[in-house]
């Protein structure tokens, strides 16, 4: 089975780490935030990726090819029918365009993934402890074209609930947070979601996951464990800070 993850976009919002590379290039560690990631898949035995890159795609491309003892590297559309006995990893680097949306990205895939009854895919700047075997588990179960990995966002605030001019409550941020979920990425699809996705200008998480939604074609899988998405300069300060103490939480290899 074969996990996609998008690692083509320019990563605006921490810009003082991408002038010179992708967002997941980024180093947690002495190892890009890609390479976590995909550790994470491997420790379930996903070692199948496709990697939809853009912006700065040499880099990546770069990185896999210093790895060629570990690595079966290809780069390219064509279809690959590889094996992985004396390989642990599997990747296949794809041009998806340095200005193509999520769900473009995914599209441009399909010629790839049209045997593939089912496939992971998720953003290349989200660690987890996620149990990969559990979601598949529950896609499987539920039955929907796709499912969604639901988590509870870090927050850095409390929140004020107001009554008029009144405060009514304060809520503290660890309270605020059992609330409400967001998408924390990791998704599972049929290959049904491309008849969902129409060109580059499509954003995944907008019409696509709307119709399914209306549809009943998309299950949540709510995750209670550790996710944080690196979005800023400060996460990346973060995320360092956490692997370099005794256990990272995402570490589940």
């Amino acid at each position: 089975m074969k996990a996609v993850i998008l690692a083509g976009g320019l990563g605006t919002r921490i810009s003082e780490e991408t002038t010179n590379k992708p967002k997941p290039m980024i180093k947690i560690g002495n190892k890009p935030i890609l390479w976590h990631i995909m550790k994470i898949y491997s420790k379930y035995g996903i070692n199948d990726f496709i990697i939809c890159g853009g912006y700065k795609i040499n880099v990546i491309k770069a990185f896999f090819l210093k790895l060629k003892k570990e690595v079966n590297f290809t780069y390219g559309t064509k279809i690959q029918n590889r094996n992985t006995i004396n390989k642990k990893w599997n990747v296949q680097l794809v041009n998806t365009g340095d200005k193509t949306n999520t769900g473009g990205r995914l599209k441009r895939l399909k010629g790839i993934l049209k045997k593939e009854k089912f496939f992971f895919f998720t953003y290349g700047d989200g660690l987890s402890d996620i149990n990969i075997k559990k979601l598949l588990q529950f896609h499987i179960k539920n039955r929907t074209i796709a499912t969604l990995t639901a988590v509870t966002p870090p927050s850095r605030f409390g929140v004020l609930k107001f009554r008029g001019n009144k405060i009514l409550r304060f809520l503290e941020k660890r309270d605020f947070e059992k609330d409400y979920l967001v998408n924390g990425g990791f998704f599972v699809f049929s290959n049904k979601i491309f008849n969902y996705l129409r060109n580059d200008k499509t954003v995944l998480e907008k019409e696509p996951i709307s119709n399914l939604t209306k549809k009943k074609e998309i299950s949540g899988y709510k995750h209670n464990g550790f996710w944080f998405s690196m979005d800023t300069q400060r996460d990346h300060v973060h995320l360092n800070k956490l692997w370099k103490s005794k256990k990272p939480p995402w570490k589940i290899w």
